[in-house]
């Protein structure tokens, strides 16, 4: 008995700082309150208008949106002359024209949203070897979807004392091995919101995620809808199956 509770009690000593190292390896995330949240979400547009606002000055300058053309954003709310004019301050690679050469050109609404890099070796170049990913379906690509990303905007920290930081890597509390090599994107006031917004680094990574959420997923709405009518569709369905079943089986009882 006594053999058994020395070797539990070694056994409790060596396992206690794997268990405590395994539960700081994956916090939990900071869950947000989400307006596309929940059967009846909607997109808040104010946000996700912010949201491209942060996008197309901070996180432009390394991270494409692949999936979107300038015309996909009159969903948020833009008018048809506001995306002529934003898709109007981009240049675009157009051509070949008569002499078979590729020329620049303002963007059109029907244009792809122009990524930071002509391609993903340039990208990986200009990044010290890695490739900033595109953030149009990022949302979705990441376990933990909305609070992951509104995560690693905002967990970027101080290490640890004796956390062994490698060179050219950031301290991030919610990326898996807290180590990143995306330096912190967002500092107070880096933007300048039209509506008088404080643009403090969690009401930006909030709208920016808002936004990203919407690229990723521009349909849910209506899914949403269609969702809310199908089951109203079953609730009545059932109300007058059980109300055919009460008359039939009341004459034979």
């Amino acid at each position: 008995m006594a053999r058994s509770a020395f070797a539990a009690a070694v056994i409790s000593v060596v396992l206690a700082p794997a268990i405590t190292w395994a539960a700081d390896e994956n916090p939990r995330l900071p869950r947000q309150q989400w307006s596309f949240d929940g059967v009846f979400g909607t997109y808040d547009r104010a946000s996700a208008q912010r949201g491209f606002q942060v996008y197309k000055e901070v996180c432009s300058v390394c991270h494409p949106v692949k999936h979107l053309h300038f015309r996909d954003l009159a969903d948020i709310g833009y008018s048809e002359d506001e995306v002529k004019a934003i898709a109007a301050g981009y240049q675009v690679t157009d051509g070949p024209n008569d002499q078979g050469q590729m020329y620049q050109r303002p963007g059109r609404p029907s244009d792809p949203i122009p990524g930071p890099f002509p391609n993903d070796q340039a990208a990986r170049a200009a990044n010290n070897g890695a490739l900033p990913p595109d953030q149009s379906l990022i949302v979705k690509a990441r376990a933990g979807g909305p609070d992951y990303v509104y995560g690693i905007l905002t967990g970027y920290r101080e290490a640890p004392p004796g956390f062994g930081m490698l060179e050219g890597m950031n301290y991030n509390e919610f990326f898996p091995g807290h180590q990143i090599a995306m330096p912190p994107p967002l500092s107070d006031n880096a933007v300048t919101f039209a509506d008088g917004t404080p643009a403090t680094v969690p009401q930006m990574a909030h709208d920016v995620v808002t936004f990203l959420t919407w690229a990723a997923e521009p349909r849910l709405e209506d899914r949403h809808r269609a969702g809310f009518k199908v089951t109203l569709f079953l609730v009545v369905a059932a109300g007058v199956f059980y109300a055919a079943k009460r008359k039939i089986w009341a004459a034979i009882h």
